[in-house]
């Protein structure tokens, strides 16, 4: 199995670089040069509906309505994570130099905040129902994998990579972001919620855990207690809505109440990766207020997710439903989502390689093209074959290398 996940992803690494990482995306229909040349631009139903269509459409629309094809930082940051997951488990100098041109392409990406923080935004204006942002308005989802990409590299012992003090310096200045732009959309003594943009007031459970995550992450590269502090404050909020049967919902919100699958994979990794901080040495003997309490609570939360998530998400041979009231659609951003969550679970919860292996052999028999690409959906009558380079490819890449780099662990 290994093999043949090895030969899938040399060719999917190649098909987005014979790309230079550009594509397109389900959110990027208002980057339509055709809609923009019309009024209808200025209408947030119009502006909407336009997102909407593309996302939901059987096929691509997207040259018809002159979408270019763009490189976008989250997936700037997920394929660095996979060339860095790679780069761990062989060593390899094209792996490092892989790693080392798309950091340095993270780097360049930065968009400044007006208090003059370091941030990262989505290359396409984008309307949701709560609120409009701008391309290029800093966002807590594309700062957080920016700043996991980071840390992992500064972490890393191949020092060719790049400068670790830079990747430093940057991480700590997308926490100045979270900390001072970003809204608080409820905060107590000891609980505190992130908004996704410093537009919004919004309520989104796993961007929220974003949010805490970098702030964890960036904690164990400075020491500093009090960002781990900020980060365990945001991780109460989310661990403490979680639903009777383990579930969180998508946000706090009456309009916010579904589940699904890629969602709670992100707060049960973010929380896997918070845990990791929290249990490091360092932090210990009371440089962190009620420590272990936290852990406990966090471990807990962990337990009970996980198991509602494993259990109704997932078919018997790793079929990712997006809902797991019904098993369409299924699709590509799920598949790879799970393997990253399952790679960073495995500690806790021994049978996640097992789902893990599962779920990437389906995702290799029913979404991969020979081309070299995954697709994007499998909806209940038909798959939906666009070839999304953020929303797919990149995740699909980071997934199958962090399975990857635990199947070598485990035969090392």
């Amino acid at each position: 199995m290994s093999a043949e996940l090895l030969g899938v992803y040399e060719q999917l690494r190649a098909w987005c670089r014979a790309r230079d990482y550009a594509g397109h995306d389900p959110f990027d229909a208002l980057n339509s040069r055709l809609f923009k040349s019309t009024p209808l631009r200025r209408s947030r139903l119009a502006r909407l509906a336009w997102t909407q269509l593309f996302k939901r459409s059987p096929v691509n629309l997207r040259r018809l309505a002159r979408v270019p094809a763009e490189r976008n930082a989250k997936g700037t940051a997920l394929f660095a994570l996979a060339a860095l997951a790679r780069l761990r488990a062989t060593g390899d100098e094209g792996h490092a130099a892989e790693a080392r041109r798309l950091l340095a392409d993270l780097l360049a990406a930065r968009t400044g905040t007006p208090a003059g923080h370091s941030a990262w935004g989505y290359n396409f204006d984008w309307q949701g129902r709560a609120f409009y942002a701008p391309r290029g308005t800093p966002t807590v989802v594309p700062t957080a994998f920016a700043v996991r990409a980071l840390a992992e590299a500064s972490e890393n012992p191949q020092s060719a990579i790049g400068n670790p003090q830079s990747f430093i310096e940057a991480a700590r200045g997308a926490c100045r972001f979270i900390l001072e732009d970003l809204n608080r959309a409820e905060e107590s003594a000891d609980e505190v919620c992130f908004s996704y943009t410093p537009l919004d007031r919004t309520r989104v459970f796993n961007a929220s855990l974003l949010a805490c995550e970098a702030l964890a992450a960036t904690a164990a590269l400075t020491g500093e207690a009090e960002l781990l502090e900020a980060a365990l404050r945001a991780a109460r909020y989310v661990i403490r809505r979680r639903r009777a049967d383990g579930s969180w919902a998508y946000g706090a919100d009456s309009y916010q109440g579904w589940a699904d699958n890629f969602h709670t994979a992100f707060v049960l990794d973010s929380l896997a990766r918070v845990l990791r901080v929290a249990s490091r040495e360092e932090f210990g003997g009371g440089a962190v207020k009620n420590l272990p309490a936290a852990r406990e609570e966090i471990r807990r939360a962990i337990a009970d997710g996980y198991r509602f998530w494993r259990e109704s998400f997932f078919l018997a041979d790793g079929w990712p439903k997006y809902y797991h009231q019904a098993a369409h659609p299924a699709d590509a951003h799920s598949a790879g989502a799970a393997l990253v969550a399952l790679a960073d679970l495995k500690e806790m919860e021994p049978d996640s390689s097992e789902l893990a292996r599962r779920v990437a052999a389906w995702a290799v028999r029913e979404l991969f093209d020979p081309r070299g690409f995954f697709y994007y959906q499998k909806r209940r009558l038909h798959t939906v074959r666009t070839p999304y380079m953020r929303w797919s490819q990149a995740w699909m890449l980071y997934g199958l290398a962090r399975l990857l780099e635990e199947s070598d662990a485990h035969l090392g």
